[in-house]
């Protein structure tokens, strides 16, 4: 493997294993109602992306380090085997499915966290 290849794998394993990041404020009565309607209008799967570090490496509508969601959607029907399989694969990585970039872990995501996200990813059109 080349060099600049291990630097990109070495620095997207740091990057994954931060987990999400947690974010204080200082809001008042109005902007927290304003903020929950928001929330609740994004699905969970796409809260949740945004949350983790997948957008370092994603995009929706454009090859980033990774394929794009509507690429991936486009490639996987939306079964319950797909989505187990696409979970199983955000949690525990891999690669060699859209080239020799590694996709890194994210032990940290529970499964249903995971098929969250691959619900979400599955429905881009």
């Amino acid at each position: 493997m080349k060099p600049q290849y291990l630097i990109l794998a070495f620095a997207l394993t740091v990057a994954s294993c931060s987990g999400p990041e947690k974010k204080e404020s200082k809001t008042t009565e109005n902007e927290t109602s304003e903020t929950s309607s928001a929330e609740s209008a994004t699905p969970k799967g796409a809260q949740l992306i945004a949350t983790y570090d997948c957008l370092t490496c994603h995009k929706e509508r454009e090859k980033l380090i990774g394929p794009a969601y509507v690429e991936v959607a486009k490639k996987y029907t939306n079964t319950p085997q797909n989505v187990s399989m696409l979970a199983d694969k955000i949690i525990k990585g891999g690669s060699g499915n859209w080239g020799q970039t590694p996709m890194t872990p994210h032990p940290t995501l529970s499964i249903p966290e995971a098929e969250e996200m691959v619900n979400y990813i599955l429905t881009i059109k």
